[in-house]
């Protein structure tokens, strides 16, 4: 098993063009709060593959759980979606065997529908995130109440701003296809990170762009 990774965030999302924006959104709150996030998509395929995944997880902090996508897919055959619910699983059946620092949170855009969805969840309350960047900056505040660090909305809302207007030239220079590949999610978190950092030194608090002030 990895070592412990303190501030390290493990996102569970799925990775459909229909979640960009909240995936942009997760990796702005989240550098925000001063976390790394960390993904699936760093971990290569291979015979050690839910092994790897595993590892990742379990050597993470945090870990945040999105169950918003439950409705069939449009390609044939049309299923629905269960990576997310699996690798929470993963954590759930990790900690009842041994004690750890990791905290896992759920989110999803509906609420009550995690009752009905995933009914061995009763008793737990997701984070309601509306399917829009804005509720998952909302959310992730409420989730990360704790926090030594603790980012207004406007915050994130700006370092969201930043890398979702860099991420067509970060696809295009990693010679992608979309968002949802691993040089692009490092390319992005590490752009979000200096965002962040330049943001807490500001004075208002909001990170300005490379080349200096804003104009207007």
């Amino acid at each position: 098993m990895a070592s412990f990774s303190p501030k390290t965030a493990f996102i569970n999302v799925p990775y459909d063009d229909r979640f960009q924006d909240l995936f942009l959104a997760f990796i702005a709150g989240l550098t925000a709060f001063g976390l790394k996030p960390r993904a699936t998509l760093e971990v290569p395929g291979g015979t050690r593959r839910l092994d790897r995944i595993f590892e990742l997880i379990t050597s993470c902090q945090y870990s945040f759980h999105d169950l918003s996508r439950v409705q069939l897919d449009r390609k044939r055959p049309q299923t629905p979606r269960f990576n997310m619910p699996f690798e929470l699983g993963l954590v759930l059946g990790w900690l009842k065997t041994r004690r750890s620092n990791h905290t896992w949170f759920v989110f999803e855009s509906v609420s009550r529908r995690v009752s009905k969805s995933l009914s061995d969840l009763d008793g737990t309350d997701p984070y309601i995130h509306d399917e829009r960047p804005q509720g998952v900056f909302r959310e992730l505040g409420n989730a990360l109440v704790r926090s030594t660090v603790q980012p207004k909305v406007q915050q994130m809302r700006a370092i969201y701003g930043h890398i979702k207007k860099a991420s067509p030239l970060i696809v295009k220079n990693a010679g992608a296809k979309s968002l949802f590949e691993a040089r692009v999610f490092r390319d992005l978190v590490v752009l979000a990170t200096k965002y962040a950092e330049l943001g807490r030194r500001a004075p208002n608090g909001e990170p300005q762009p490379a080349g200096g002030k804003r104009g207007g």
